[in-house]
Parts: structure tokens; C-alpha cells; sequence
């Protein structure tokens, strides 16, 4: 609700957990819901809009008025919801293809239709070529400078600057192949080639029903 013209794709899983007409009735009630929280949240902001243009001192609120303009200018598209069964591969591919249908759509994705210069292609089959190897850790995280010196190593990559190598893994993060939290001082300088790696430690750090767990250990 926060990035400007943002897309959700509503995904429902455990469709093997329910009869075919509990699925129909869920998904139905799924996007009633989604549909009455946007409304909620339209009329919200604009109840606190209101309210802040009609104060006694509005010049003392602009801050909080320009924020709340901003949030009111984030529109959401929300898709409509896939219902699908992660035990059965045939529906992940079924998602992995709505999912492309979608980004193609200019109207979703206007960025869609920009064309990348070839170095972007360049460095990202470099970085995949790189998170490959013998020699990459398990855990595939890798230092920005040494990343830059392993690229530029390579002959059509020689003249690769940190600038633009920042650039393009800012698009690579976009798309998911890598992971770089510039925005976090302590791992601006790290890049993980490797986002399973996250999603394995996060699995490990963030269970459901921990401290139950926990508790249960004699």
C-alpha cells in the first residue's frame, strides 16, 4: 500500500486441504475482503485529509497533509487470487504462467516494454556464472568491491564501474536473482547471490508456533 502503482498477485495454497466449492467460497471471500480494505483505506485517507485541510491552522499539519497526499497517490492493483496446490507441480507451473501473463501486460508494468542495454544481460549471466561455481560459499554472499573485481576480470566486463554495477544489481533485486540491502548501512557492502540461502535461514529463525516448541523441550 506503500510503493506507488504496486501490483499484488493474491495467492491461496493448501487447495488439497479443501473441497472444490470451499475453494470457490474462499477466494470469493478473499477478494471481498481485499476489496473492503482498499475502500476502508481510500476513505480513511481521505476522512484525514479532510480533516487536516479543515483545521483551525492547517499550516501547522502540512507535513502530515503532503504524507498523506503521497499515501493517497499509492494506488494498489490487486489481481485477481490463485488458488493453487504446492504439492502438485502441475499448479505451480498453472502459477508461474499467470504470473508471466501478467508482468507482460503494459498496462500492469508500463517498465515492461523498456529495453535494457546489453550489459545489463552481460553481468547478470556473469553473476549467475559466478554463483555457480566450485569456489562460491554455501551461503553466497559476496562483498560489493570483490564482486566488482571478479566482473571486471572478465574481458567484456573490463571497463565496469561501481556505478553502474550498482545500478544493475538494483534491477537484479528487482527481478530476484540476487539480494542487496543497500538501504542497511551494515549490509550495503554485501550482495547475496544466493536468495535461497535467506529463505533457508529465515525458515529456521521465523517458525510458526516457536515458543511452544521451545517450551515443550524438557
Amino acid at each position: 500500500m506503500r510503493v506507488p502503482n504496486s501490483v499484488v498477485l493474491p495467492v491461496g495454497t493448501h487447495v488439497d486441504c479443501c473441497q472444490e466449492q470451499e475453494v470457490a467460497e474462499k477466494t470469493h471471500d478473499i477478494m471481498a475482503r481485499i476489496t473492503a480494505m482498499l475502500a476502508e483505506r481510500k476513505s480513511n485517507l481521505a476522512h484525514f485529509i479532510d480533516n487536516l485541510e479543515g483545521s483551525e491552522e492547517p499550516k501547522f499539519y502540512v507535513d502530515q497533509w503532503e504524507r498523506l497526499k503521497e499515501m493517497e497517490n499509492c494506488t494498489l492493483t490487486s489481481l485477481n487470487l490463485v488458488a493453487v496446490n504446492c504439492t502438485d507441480h502441475h499448479d505451480i507451473q498453472k502459477l508461474e504462467a499467470t504470473i508471466l501473463e501478467h508482468v507482460k501486460k503494459e498496462e500492469l508494468f508500463p517498465e515492461v516494454v523498456r529495453v535494457l542495454p546489453p550489459v545489463y544481460r552481460q553481468v547478470e549471466a556473469a553473476i549467475v556464472d559466478i554463483a555457480r561455481s566450485e569456489e562460491m560459499a554455501d551461503h553466497g554472499m559476496m562483498d560489493l568491491q570483490y564482486l566488482l573485481s571478479k566482473l571486471s576480470q572478465r574481458e567484456h566486463l573490463a571497463s565496469l564501474g561501481r556505478e553502474l554495477l550498482q545500478d544493475i544489481l538494483r534491477y537484479l533485486h528487482r527481478i530476484g536473482l540476487i539480494v542487496w540491502y543497500e538501504e542497511i548501512k551494515h549490509l550495503e557492502s554485501t550482495v547475496f547471490l544466493q536468495p535461497t540461502f535467506l529463505i533457508t535461514m529465515f525458515k529456521l529463525l521465523v517458525r510458526y508456533r516457536l515458543v511452544q516448541q521451545l517450551e515443550s523441550i524438557s
